[in-house]
Order: structure tokens, then sequence, then C-alpha cells
């Protein structure tokens, strides 16, 4: 009988394990906000052949990445010819496309040529979703797709178009909204759409030219080419999505500025810390991870980017006290870091992989990853799972490295070439990979 009842109790505990490890992928950059899955059962092969659960077409180009909340899968999605700014529902067993909803929006609103609109992802919480449309408002959903509230969080007129996502923290909604003239640090109620709290950025130049047209030419490597200088907002500010942290006994919203980061109780929007000294310029996530905050930004002078390392814990302006280190790149890093066993893993505009120590800021290598596509850089971002990193480039190939300070590649993946600036989810032991013509999901069997 016992043995029985020590059988009955290994099962659950068994049944336990393998829920648990089917997590969720309610937002960017995943669970926790930084780019990391603790999910262990994840395809390292796959191809438009091997491993594919499904795969759907998209009406339109799109740069945001799926989130994933149990049976269903959501994009944001511009149909530009439509003017339309959508949010669609996807069964996740069969990649059936369970609703579309959204506004039309017609207005001139400037951005990059290879930045389309609705470039952030959506935030769930298992009830509702929340998409920001840039000029067209943020927008909340039920789960069969009716709207539950809009809300105007002000104008996007960078000349590079919006790109931050939602978060959802206990009651509230956070977006940085913007960039622009009209660029704000907004909490949202969740249920409401009532601004709890507001707080305004650094104002940052950039020069504007009213009625200019945008240039032609320049492609993914020479995206600047393609910005619209007639967006009276200029070309600096913050694209970054906001994390929320846990340290010590409290809460942590950080959020990446142009010119600093700062720290803020996530509920009443009071600032907690600020470090003063990055870029005007910042598109990434921060990373955090040893009660470390990294962040990223463009160097205006010269190119490249500047990677700061900020420890937590400090109050007040901690510039001189809390300021670990500074390295300057230079080549590009769009996509946000991961931090992983003392170590911070970027992913290079042209397509290589970048490893730094974590406590000094020290380069331990840089190596390209061997690209077969005829698009060879990246604007993804890496997903840390089992150990590994999950990396795309702008021709939808997929490289596994090893996170660690040897540069290892145990898999390259390609399902064709589908141009994408987007990162991987990973949810219930699957990858999903949207690019601009489809929405995929790779399977099982043959896991990291």
């Amino acid at each position: 009988m016992r043995r029985m009842i020590a059988l009955g109790s290994l099962l659950l505990l068994v049944g336990w394990v393998a829920v648990v490890r089917a997590e969720n992928w309610p937002a960017w950059r995943g669970p926790t906000g930084v780019g990391i899955s603790a999910e262990t059962q994840v395809p390292l092969h796959w191809s438009d052949k091997e491993n594919v659960r499904w795969r759907v077409a998209l009406p339109d180009r799109g740069n945001s990445t799926p989130i994933v909340w149990d049976d269903r899968v959501f994009v944001t999605q511009a149909i530009e010819k439509e003017h339309r700014r959508t949010l669609m529902c996807f069964s996740h067993a069969d990649g059936k496309l369970l609703w579309q909803s959204g506004v039309v929006y017609a207005q001139h609103e400037p951005t990059n040529a290879e930045n389309p609109y609705c470039s952030g992802s959506p935030v769930t919480d298992g009830e509702r979703v929340i998409a920001y449309f840039g000029s067209a408002g943020l927008h909340c959903y039920d789960f069969a797709g009716h709207e539950l509230w809009h809300r105007d969080v002000g104008k996007v007129d960078s000349w590079q178009g919006s790109g931050s996502s939602p978060i959802i923290y206990q009651d509230l909604c956070v977006l940085n909204a913007g960039p622009g003239t009209e660029a704000a640090l907004i909490a949202c109620n969740k249920r409401t759409g009532e601004i709890v709290w507001k707080v305004l950025p650094p104002k940052v130049g950039g020069g504007a030219a009213p009625g200019a047209p945008p240039p032609a030419g320049g492609g993914f490597d020479n995206a600047i080419q393609n910005a619209d200088p007639s967006g009276a907002g200029g070309f600096l500010g913050s694209w970054a999505t906001p994390v929320v942290t846990r340290f010590a006994d409290h809460d942590e919203l950080i959020v990446v500025h142009p010119l600093k980061a700062c720290g803020y109780e996530p509920l009443t929007g009071k600032e907690i810390w600020t470090c003063k000294g990055l870029p005007d310029q910042a598109f990434a996530s921060p990373a955090i991870g040893d009660g470390i905050v990294v962040t990223t930004g463009h160097r205006m002078a010269g190119g490249g980017t500047r990677i700061n390392a900020i420890q937590l814990g400090g109050r007040g302006d901690v510039t001189a006290t809390n300021h670990l280190w500074e390295t300057e790149f230079p080549k590009e890093c769009v996509g946000s870091p991961v931090i992983s066993e003392g170590h911070i893993f970027l992913v290079t505009q042209f397509g290589s992989m970048l490893c730094l120590d974590l406590h000094s800021g020290k380069k331990v290598y840089e190596k390209r990853l061997p690209s077969e596509g005829t698009l060879g850089g990246s604007w993804s971002s890496p997903v840390l799972a089992g150990g590994n990193l999950v990396v795309p480039n702008h021709s939808g190939e997929v490289f596994v490295v090893r996170a660690a300070p040897k540069f290892e590649l145990p898999a390259s993946n390609w399902a064709g070439e589908e141009a994408t600036c987007s990162s991987v989810a990973i949810s219930d032991g699957e990858i999903f990979l949207r690019t601009y013509k489809s929405l995929w999901c790779f399977g099982k069997p043959g896991h990291f």
C-alpha cells in the first residue's frame, strides 16, 4: 500500500514538473522581461520540413514578436495599404486564425521604412491582451477579440517610429510611449485604461525638417537612410521596453531613457534612482542579472554601441556610486542583451555574437554567425533557454549558441529565406518565429 502511495506521489510530482516547465510567454522578452525561458524541452533542430508544428501566412510584414498564453498566440500586425493596425489571435494547437481586431488610422505617422507600424509586442495577463498601436493609441481586448478600452497616449513623431512594448505589473499597464515630442512613461489601470501616473523623459534634440520626404534606399544595414525626417520629434529618444525586477524587499521598474537610466516605484512612478551619462538614442531593453542592470545605446559620435553596467541598490543620483563600468563597441547592437553565468551576450547588426564579462565589461569574444542567407545581419534579441541562446538573423536563419565564454554553435536552422527582425518566443516546448511572410511554430521531437 505504501509503495502504491509513493508511486502515486511520484506520478503527481512528475506531472507537476511537466506543468511548471511549460510556461507562457506573455510579453516581449518573456515572463520576466529579460529574454530568459525556464524551459529545457525546446527543439534544437528544425527546417521547413523538420519539426514544424504549423506555419500560417501573415497579411503584411512586421517587426513585432509573438506572445503566447495557453491555447492562444497573439501578434500585432499593421496592414499598410488599408491603414489598419491590428491584433491577431491564433490557435496554439494548429495556427488557425481565431480573430483579428484593431483600428483604422489613416493620418501620416513618420517611421523608418524598415520599421513597420505595430512593431511593439502585445502583453497579456490571461484575461486581457493589450497592444500599442503608436499614434493610434493603446488598445485592450478580451480573449474573444472585443475591445475593452482604448487610450490616446500621444502622437509618435519620431523619424524612426515607435517600438516599445507595454508590460503588465499587478493592476497596471506600463508603456514607454513615443518617442517624439509627446514621449512619456505612462502607467494605466489595466482594467479601465485610466492613466494612474505619468513621467516625462529628458528632452533631446535630433533635428527636424517638417515636410521633408524620406530618402530612398538603405535596407537593414543602412536603415538610418530610410528614416522619415518629416517628424518633428527628431531621430533621438528611447524605444526601450521597461523591465520590473525584484531587489531586496521591493520591486523596481527599470527604464532606459535617453541620457539616463532610472529605477521607479512601479505603483506610483516615484523615482528611486537615476544614473546619467547614457547615449541619447536607446533601442534595447535593459538586461538584469546578479543585481546588475546592463543598458545599451547608440553612439551618435562615430556610431557603434555604448554599454553601461549599473549596480542595483542605490538611491537618488547614483552616477558616481553605482555606475560600475562603461565600454564602447564600434558595431551597432540593436537587439537587447541577455545575462547568463556572469557574462553578457549581444548580437550585432552585422550578424556577430558578442560576449562580455559582466563585472568588468571586457570583451570575451566576438564571433561571426555563419549565415548562408543574403541578409546575414540581425536586429533580433537573443533568448536564453536550457543553456543556449536562440538568435535569428534578417534572413530568417536561427542560430543556437551556447551561453558560455567560449563560442559554440550546436545548431543552425533555416526554414527558407523569409526576412525577419523579430525575436523568438518560447512556450510549452515550442519555438515561435514571426517573419515578414509567416508565423512559424517549431516543436518536438528533439530538444536541448
